[in-house]
């Protein structure tokens, strides 16, 4: 089963058992794909579908930490619910030990000496993690390790 048909079933579910927070999260996920279809022209696989609910989780996390500098611990709960159905449909992410690991393998294969190679790194670092870490996790070991 796609992610997309298991979005839609779980959207279903949510409707009928009246959970609005689930519902109302799955409707604005479906759109931001179907808004994608539409702009790209192109019909929406898993891995493209992962890339959205990333830029999701981001920005869930990002309102969320707004909304506590500004003390709205309202908004933070509903922002917190919504990114909770959201983390239901990434894949398994990878432990720090593994993406270090794979930073270090990167850095041997594209033979990266110093910060001036960074770009580069993340460039040849980035589909290995689509979908699977949070690049700012990446981005912070390729610094550590470069520096």
């Amino acid at each position: 089963m796609s992610l997309l048909e298991s979005i839609n079933q779980d959207l279903k579910a949510a409707m009928l058992s009246k959970d609005v927070v689930t519902r109302d999260t799955l409707r604005m996920l479906i759109s931001e794909i179907k808004k994608f279809e539409i702009d790209e022209k192109v019909e929406a696989n898993d891995i493209t579908i992962s890339t959205l609910i990333n830029k999701n989780v981001k920005q869930r996390r990002d309102s969320i930490d707004q909304f506590k500098k500004g003390a709205r611990d309202d908004l933070v709960a509903t922002e917190q619910k919504q990114l909770d159905v959201i983390l239901k449909y990434l894949p398994e992410q990878l432990s720090e030990d593994e993406i270090h690991t794979i930073v270090k393998d990167g850095i041997n294969e594209v033979s990266a000496a110093g910060m001036q190679d960074m770009g580069k790194l993340m460039g040849h670092l980035k589909p290995k993690f689509e979908g699977k870490a949070d690049m700012s996790i990446v981005s912070k070991f390729v610094k550590e390790l470069l520096s």
